[in-house]
């Protein structure tokens, strides 16, 4: 019995550091939610466009994958640029990646009539 109560604090220790490791992310988020807020806030969307493109390329060539929401974003923020082929691509890429997201995506591509 003595030897439970030395050897059953070190396997619910070990237990707990084995469970502590941190779990591969699923997306790379690079600035997204920092450029929802900004948009929100009503900043400058031009820059937000550059930030998003630029994040948009290192996700890639690192090979990870897209968050959801990122190309929708930009492609909102294309919109309002007066930059429909962008915007209609970014829609589209939604679409493809997030099927969850595609009655919003072809509502949103309704109105450019494609």
């Amino acid at each position: 019995m003595n030897f439970i109560y030395r050897v059953f604090p070190a396997i619910v220790l070990a237990a707990c550091l084995c469970g502590c490791q941190s779990a591969p992310q699923l997306y790379s988020w690079g600035s997204y939610e920092t450029q929802v807020y900004a948009y929100l806030k009503g900043e400058s969307r031009g820059e937000q466009i550059e930030t998003l493109e630029r994040d948009l390329q290192e996700i890639e060539s690192g090979g990870n994958a897209v968050p959801p929401g990122f190309y929708a974003h930009l492609g909102l923020l294309y919109m309002e640029a007066n930059d429909d082929e962008k915007a209609i691509a970014c829609f589209q890429a939604e679409k493809a990646g997030f099927p969850e997201a595609a009655a919003f995506m072809d509502f949103l591509l309704g109105r450019y009539g494609k």
